[in-house]
Formats: structure tokens, sequence, C-alpha cells
């Protein structure tokens, strides 16, 4: 039990308690309430009177109870044992909190974030007398099959450089909590290091240099990496009404995605959308390894019924946890279900702390918040001179699908993508439902280059064409429904039926089809040049006379709109064999011209 009492409940008002006869406290440290020791933040400090947000149900909380000081701001701690892990808001492991306490979870129920029995397999590569800098690796464990753990120097060092190896295990099994290096700073201080490492959820942990954002994030949904990329180390929000699929296409992204690395955050979602995850994740093989995606996933579960302040804390929790990998080096994709749940937290503890609302009732600083957010996500060059990245990719659930609303209006302020989901879309079993009108990336010109690296530099110029296509479908969408489809000349009634087929074709995507729910790089820019081919073959045949029935009699056209299906990412030479018949059935078609 902490030692300290800082002061006494003076007022409880849900989950923030007003605590007097102030001794010894700091801004933002992490406290215990009464005798159970309920977790808690100070959050303001006022001469002798402080305001705690408790992170579990309040429930019994009286007047008189002591608040118990620790010292520390709110931490998680970082170290071998992560991945794989279901936790709460605030690290706590809740599969090891059900064997201790139940099913129902009881309050003032603990348990260390990190194992501190298991022993780790450590190899090191650094000897004695070498000179290490901050977040240099130590080491390596074997985390599991797919991920080597590097056991960082920590960001944050006593004293001045240069600091000295002076002790080294040697290769073994260690548990997480034994010094396994000890350095020697300038002043001949030693400084012990573990394998674990704590650091405040709040602070951004320090990088070297922030890098320009090149290489697109590839997710295997051809919407998403034909369309609107999202680069590694970049922000995307996803805003759309219930029932329109943002959580779908976090799954589908979280499972096909080539990051190293998953950090999905359930931010206040439902108990049954989470419990869906909690299943199907262990479920889900991951492709490029064949083994569970589990073994490259950290889940954060903080349902809607569990305390709003957790809600807060969450998406802090699980940007921490992705730091700390992309020190490592790796590439980390943060799935943030949804960011409109936890400005519903901060709304809710703003109003409990009586400060003057902003509209819609959400606190003024809520603009503040949300840019702090997503400004941690970048490609980063680390302290140790590696490179990683932290992509963030931010579910919005607007109230009746608004996107007028301030949670996605400041949001689109800080991200430079943004998909938006439409109800039609969705209500028509079209998925993704990513409007194409609606949504945009300012990434398409910073990753062209890596499409040329991949011998792919039409991509820049397919995708502007198409999307003119689909503007030009628009205008005359309003023309049919005022006149209909007869009035308009074969040459635009053609423009119709390009951008159906390209719908149908290409931008739908049956996430339970083994063939279509994920297609390679290779596979969608051939898709993409195949249906152009149509378009413009098809423009020339128009202008040369035949009509448009000749063109739908094709058989070409059908195997067109059925490749999805039909041609698996490993068989691209098939597709090339339909634009091969493509070209015959035109060419054909000029058997007409003679008889006009």
């Amino acid at each position: 039990m902490p030692q300290r009492i800082v002061g006494q409940v003076k007022r409880v008002n849900g989950p923030v308690i007003t605590i007097q006869g102030i001794t010894d406290a700091m801004m933002m440290e992490l406290v215990h309430v009464g005798e159970q020791l309920l977790v808690g933040e100070l959050v303001k400090l006022d001469g002798m009177e402080a305001v705690v947000q408790v992170y579990e149900d309040a429930t019994g909380i009286a007047p008189g109870d002591n608040v118990y000081g620790t010292g520390l701001p709110l931490s998680v701690e970082l170290g071998p044992g992560l991945i794989g892990t279901i936790y709460d808001g605030i690290q706590r492991p809740l599969e090891r909190l059900r064997e201790l306490g139940g099913d129902f979870m009881r309050r003032g129920i603990g348990s260390p974030s990190l194992d501190r029995s298991k022993h780790w397999d450590f190899s090191p590569s650094v000897g004695i007398g070498d000179t290490v800098v901050p977040g240099q690796p130590l080491g390596m464990v074997q985390e599991n099959e797919r991920i080597v753990h590097k056991i960082l120097v920590p960001p944050v060092l006593a004293g001045s450089g240069p600091y000295t190896v002076i002790e080294i295990a040697s290769e073994g099994s260690f548990p997480i909590e034994q010094t396994i290096c000890t350095v020697e700073n300038s002043e001949k201080e030693r400084l012990p290091f573990s394998m674990m490492q704590h650091w405040p959820i709040r602070v951004p942990r320090p990088v070297a240099d922030r890098r320009p954002l090149s290489i697109p994030l590839i997710t295997g949904q051809r919407v998403i990496d034909m369309l609107f990329p999202l680069a590694k180390g970049g922000t995307v929000a996803i805003p759309g009404g219930f029932g329109t699929g943002k959580t779908m296409t976090q799954h589908a992204i979280a499972q096909w995605c080539d990051a190293d690395i998953i950090v999905y955050i359930g931010c206040g979602e439902r108990g049954n959308e989470m419990t869906d995850v909690l299943r199907e994740f262990p479920h889900l093989i991951d492709p490029r390894t064949g083994r569970s995606l589990m073994e490259r996933t950290i889940l954060i579960a903080n349902t809607s019924n569990m305390p709003v302040s957790a809600r807060e804390a969450s998406i802090y929790t699980g940007i921490t946890l992705a730091e700390y990998y992309r020190d490592q080096g790796y590439h980390v994709a943060v799935m943030a279900d949804s960011t409109s749940r936890w400005a519903e937290a901060l709304r809710e503890l703003s109003g409990r702390m009586e400060e003057m609302p902003a509209e819609e009732g959400f606190p003024a600083y809520l603009p503040t918040r949300i840019a702090e957010f997503y400004e941690r996500a970048g490609y980063m060059t680390t302290l140790g001179h590696q490179e990683g990245s932290v992509s963030i990719i931010g579910a919005v659930s607007p109230p009746g699908g608004d996107f007028s609303e301030p949670v996605t209006q400041h949001t689109k302020r800080f991200v430079r993508c943004f998909w938006g989901l439409d109800r039609a879309l969705a209500s028509a079993r079209h998925y993704p439902a990513i409007s194409w009108l609606d949504s945009y990336s300012e990434y398409v010109s910073e990753v062209a280059p890596w499409w040329e690296t991949q011998g792919e530099s039409s991509w820049v110029e397919s995708r502007a064409e198409i999307m003119e296509l689909l503007q030009r479908e628009v205008r005359l969408q309003q023309i049919v429904k005022l006149v209909g489809p007869d009035a308009l000349p074969d040459s635009q009634n053609f423009i119709l039926e390009v951008c159906s087929l390209f719908k149908t074709a290409f931008l739908q995507q049956n996430a339970f089809d083994d063939i279509d729910r994920y297609s390679t790089v290779g596979k969608q820019i051939r898709m993409l040049q195949l249906i152009l081919s149509y378009w413009h073959l098809g423009s020339e045949a128009i202008s040369k006379g035949v009509t448009m029935v000749k063109l739908r009699r094709m058989k070409v056209v059908q195997e067109i709109a059925r490749m999805r299906f039909s041609v698996s990412n490993e068989n691209l030479e098939e597709l090339d064999r339909i634009a091969l018949r493509l070209e015959r059935s035109m060419s054909q078609l000029g058997g007409i011209y003679d008889e006009r």
C-alpha cells in the first residue's frame, strides 16, 4: 500500500473527486483513493484542494477517505510480453484480472501489466566498455516467432554522457525485473537497466528526427490503396454513422495491412462489438506468416459500460505502446475505435469539473487534445538510429452521420486522409462503404515515387483518370434523374456503364471471399488498367458507330465483372489474358462498320 497520504476526500461527483488538505501532491500524479485503493489521476490543483478523476467505479467512496500519492504520473509498463495481451484502458491485463476475481471485475483489483514470473531468453548486443546512447538496443528477446523484441536504453537518462557499459548479462533466461545491464555516466553514477521500463502515457516518446512520409501502408483494400492511400506514419479519419462499417473496415485493415504491429483500441465501443474482436482476432490468420494475427496485435478493451475516465486514458495508453515498438524499428498501425466515444468522455469529465463548455457541450480544449493525439503519428528516425513509424487510423462516430459535428470537423483539421463512409452504400451492401466523392488523401503525390520504384509509374495517371470519370458520372446522373438515360448519347451512357462496372468489379470487396478479401498491389493496378482499357477501346468503338448494345453483349465484359472473384493474387497472367480477349473482342466489332 502507498504510504504517503496527500489528502482526504471532500466531495464525490461520479468519477470526479475533490480532495482537501493537500500536503504534497503534483499535477497528473497517479493516486489511490480510499482503502480499496481505486486508481485515479490528479488533474487540478487549487490551493489546498485538488481534483482527481478516478478510473474505476467510485461507489462507496465517502468524505474523509484518505487519498494516497505515488509520486509518479500515470504510466505504462513496457517490455517483453505486450504482444497478444488484452488490456483495459489503464493497462490492466484483463485475462489475469479474470483469474484473480472472476468474470466481474472487482473495484480496486489490480495486477502488474507484465508477467513478473515469466523468464525471457536474452541475447546481449553490447559489451563491457561500450558507449551507449538513449534508445540504443542493449540486446534481443524473441517475444514470439514473428517479433524480435529489442531491449532499449531508456530514452531519458540521469546525468550526462558518455554512458559506458560496466556490466552486461551474458546470454540466458531472466525475469523482466532483473538487472541485465549497468552503465556509468560522466558523473560516475551507476544506472541499472532491466528488460522493463515505464513511460507516462501523456508524454510522447522522444525521437531523433521526423522523416517525410513516402511509403504507402498497403492494406489490400482496393478503394484505399488505389484511390485514397495512407502513408506509413500518416493519419486518417473514418467517419460514419451507425452501421456503415467503421469497425469492419478497421478489422480488414488490421488483418491485411503490411504493418509489423497492430494496436487495436476499443474506446467506448459496445460490449458485443468488442467481444467479436476478442473472439475473432485469435482465430484470424496473418497472410504473411500463416500464424495467428494475435502474434502481432495488442488489444485495449474499454467498452462503453467501463468507467468513463479509463476511456479517456485508453487512447494515450495505446499510442504509447505503439511508440515503444516504433522505437524498436517497427511499423505500427493504431486502430482507435472510436475517437467520438473518447471525446464524449472528455465532455462528461469536463462537465463534472464545471468547466466552461464550447460547441455541443464539448470542452474548449477538444481541438487541442485531438491534435495532440494525431501529432504522435509519424515516420521517425529513432534515438537508436533506426527507422519506425506509427500510423493512426481513427474511427469517428458522428451522431446521425452528421459530418458537420465538432469531433469530425476538428479531426479533419489534423488528419491528411479522410475515408468518409456513406450510408447509402452500406444499405446497398457495398463494402467497404467508402464514398469516392467525400473521401480524399493528401498523400497521393508523396507516395507516387514509391509506385515508380515498384514499376507501376502509371498509377498516378490511372488514378486521376478514373477519379475524373467518377466525377463526370455524378453530373450525368443528375441529368438522368431529370430526363432519363435514353436522352443521353451512347458516348455519355458509356461513362455510366464504365463507372458502374468499376464500382462493382473494383471498389466493392467481399471480406468473406478467400480471393476477393485481399488484393496485392500488382493485382489492383492491373484490374484498374483493365477497366480503363475497356473505357478507352469502348469510347473509340462508339466514336466509330458501335452501339452500346454490342458492347454490353461481349462475353469479356462479364469476365471483367467477375475478375475480383476469379483471378487470384498468384495468377495475374489471367488478367493479361482477359486484356487480350478484350482487344480481340473490340476488333471483331469492326465487322459492323461495313454494314453501315
